[in-house]
């Protein structure tokens, strides 16, 4: 519990440098990026200890470190993603909390398989992570619109809408992701049908997880193009962008607290 925990505190770090006024990407913030990094990276791989279960708290931990990588990788590449911070790293806090929470039920433990399939199953997991870490920062760049919209339509700006990023900054960043998160969703929808063909012969399983993942698919799809041919934007694009991140949410961890926590 005392390392879960300060695991959390770690994630909630970065906060600390927007309680003053930042002046960009400083030394400061990565600092404060590489505590969260390395609290919540350490903490995951203490608790996967060479095996990998189907705990619904590990998979969330997990989560939390492919999305703050990400976060961090894309500081580096996108002069402005830094400040989806405050929305994003509380978020992960918050995440974190919800994991301790789940701790109870330790899942059971996958053994592991020689070949190719071994192989398949381990693309196709990594696939799905990092399609939840990226959706999850589109998410908070959609958040970030609509609060920045709305604070400029009532004008009443706060502290925080004026860290965040412009409307066309977020919007720019959240079609970028998007685009990322329909490649990568893509290739996990293929690699699953290729672990269905190696367990089952069937290439499409009709699961829950699938049936999510293709909704998505076609949300993420259907406002890319509607994006693009109209240029659909504010809080229309918010509302889709969330729905989609509910929809994988419920693919992604869904299936696990049913199998996982109801059904154990």
């Amino acid at each position: 519990m005392i390392f879960s925990l300060s695991a959390v505190l770690a994630l909630a770090v970065p906060a600390l440098y927007f309680l003053k006024e930042p002046k960009g990407q400083g030394g400061s913030f990565w600092s404060l990026m590489a505590v969260a990094l390395a609290g919540s990276v350490s903490w995951t791989l203490a608790q996967l200890s060479g095996e990998w279960r189907t705990s619904l708290s590990l998979a969330i931990w997990v989560t939390i470190s492919a999305t703050v990588i990400s976060h961090t990788i894309l500081c580096g590449f996108y002069q402005l993603a830094w400040r989806l911070t405050p929305l994003l790293m509380p978020y992960m806090a918050a995440m974190g909390l919800w994991a301790i929470l789940w701790s109870a039920f330790p899942g059971h433990v996958i053994e592991n398989t020689d070949g190719p399939l071994s192989n398949w199953i381990a693309f196709h997991i990594l696939i799905s992570i990092f399609t939840y870490a990226l959706a999850t920062i589109a998410a908070i760049a959609a958040l970030s619109a609509f609060l920045v919209e709305r604070a400029l339509k009532q004008k009443r700006p706060t502290k925080l809408t004026r860290i965040l990023p412009s409307i066309l900054d977020s919007e720019k960043l959240l079609v970028h992701l998007l685009i990322a998160c329909e490649i990568i969703l893509g290739l996990g929808v293929l690699s699953g049908m290729g672990v269905s063909m190696m367990e089952t012969g069937k290439l499409l399983p009709a699961d829950h997880k699938t049936l999510f993942s293709i909704a998505t698919f076609i949300a993420i799809a259907g406002l890319l193009w509607a994006h693009h041919k109209s240029g659909i934007r504010g809080r229309k694009a918010t509302r889709i962008v969330l729905v989609a991140y509910l929809l994988l949410s419920l693919g992604f961890f869904g299936v696990k607290f049913v199998t996982d926590v109801m059904m154990t």
